[in-house]
């Protein structure tokens, strides 16, 4: 009997062995599909990050936007002399045009920022500029308001002798800082400042003499 069992066993065996080797071929087809499949997903997220890459810094790149001031004038010039009481009296509003030029592929955001009228490097005058988005390769124009604070021109000393002159020296200054999304991924912070010199002429309420300056900062 035991050597009938030991026949049968050897019989099985054979039989056996196909099975296995299929299971084991099965099992290394199973590995290289999931290998493939590692492969095709790392290809493409490396070609994803490499073209994110190479929009950013070409037709993503982050340009500078540039505040420009285009005019200033003077107006509401109230200027009189009160010999009884040795007082100057001064009344003025300087109004300055400026436009931000936005020259990227994407949006621009600006913080709440401020224009200053400037007197010999005194500041006279302040006008909020309230936060706001300007669009791609776009130009916002903006118009500004600015009204002399005569007490702090009178208390410079060098305020009468400019007043025989007959000229006033001023500067406006405006500082813009904000940020240019590129793609959602990458903020970058940009602050757009100018500066401008001029010169108001009592005699005949005019302004000239001007001298501006601009500045980016990445």
């Amino acid at each position: 009997m035991e050597v009938e069992s030991s026949r049968n066993k050897s019989e099985k065996s054979p039989m056996e062995q196909p099975n296995s080797s299929a299971a084991a071929t099965g099992v290394l087809r199973k590995r290289r599909k999931l290998r493939n499949i590692c492969f095709a997903v790392i290809g493409v997220l490396v070609f994803i990050i490499v073209l994110i890459l190479i929009l950013a810094f070409t037709v993503f790149k982050a340009k500078r936007p540039v505040t420009t001031i285009d005019d200033v004038s003077l107006r509401d010039l109230k200027f009189s002399v009160d010999l009884a009481r040795l007082q100057v009296l001064l009344n003025a509003t300087v109004d300055v045009d400026i436009s931000i030029k936005n020259p990227n592929k994407v949006g621009f955001k600006f913080k709440d920022s401020n224009a200053q009228l400037n007197y010999r490097g005194q500041q006279v005058g302040e006008v909020p500029i309230p936060a706001g988005k300007i669009s791609a390769d776009k130009t916002v124009p903006m118009n500004l308001s600015l009204t002399v604070m005569a007490d702090r021109l009178i208390s410079d000393a060098n305020f009468f002798s400019d007043i025989r002159n007959g000229e006033l020296p001023l500067s406006t200054k405006t500082e813009i800082p904000g940020k240019v999304n590129v793609l959602n991924l990458f903020r970058i912070r940009v602050v757009s400042s100018s500066s401008c010199n001029f010169t108001v002429f009592l005699s005949n309420s005019s302004v000239g003499d001007q001298n501006c300056k601009y500045k980016t900062k990445i």
